[in-house]
């Protein structure tokens, strides 16, 4: 029987979410020889393309020095173009090349497998329940920041 400490949401939310990374990391290392840094990269030119290493920085939450060793990778592979930013020389655009689609459309099939094997067995309502809970307690986290940010 779980202790009480076990069952504290902020210990599972933390046990959870460590427990996804190393899955994804030997999902990613195991079917493309990439890393999850990688495939988040590619992801998120996917959903915003264009962005800059410093933003995709800041969305990772890693050094721009980091995102810069990664995207030099993903460069390499030719999945990803570094593209001067016409008002400023100094930013750098990341654009996904053509050869992007189909590894974008294979890491989509590996994310749809790990979402069914990570929700097996939650019941549909528990899980929209369980999502609208995450929603609120990351609008509870942010609402500080958007107010920074506003000011």
């Amino acid at each position: 029987m779980p202790t009480r400490f076990e069952r504290d949401y902020l210990v599972l939310l933390h046990d959870v979410a460590r427990l996804m990374r190393t899955k994804a990391d030997q999902l990613a290392r195991s079917t493309m020889a990439m890393t999850r840094a990688q495939w988040i990269i590619l992801f998120r030119l996917e959903q915003s393309p264009g962005l800059s290493q410093k933003e995709l920085a800041s969305i990772l939450e890693v050094e721009p020095i980091t995102v810069g060793r990664l995207v030099d990778k993903l460069e390499a592979r030719e999945l990803v173009k570094r593209c001067p930013d016409p008002n400023d020389r100094r930013i750098w655009r990341l654009a996904l090349t053509p050869k992007a689609e189909p590894i974008l459309k294979q890491m989509h099939v590996h994310r749809e497998e790990f979402r069914k094997f990570l929700v097996a067995g939650i019941d549909r309502s528990l899980l929209e329940a369980m999502t609208n809970g995450l929603m609120e307690m990351k609008a509870n986290l942010t609402a500080g920041e958007n107010a920074a940010d506003a000011k």
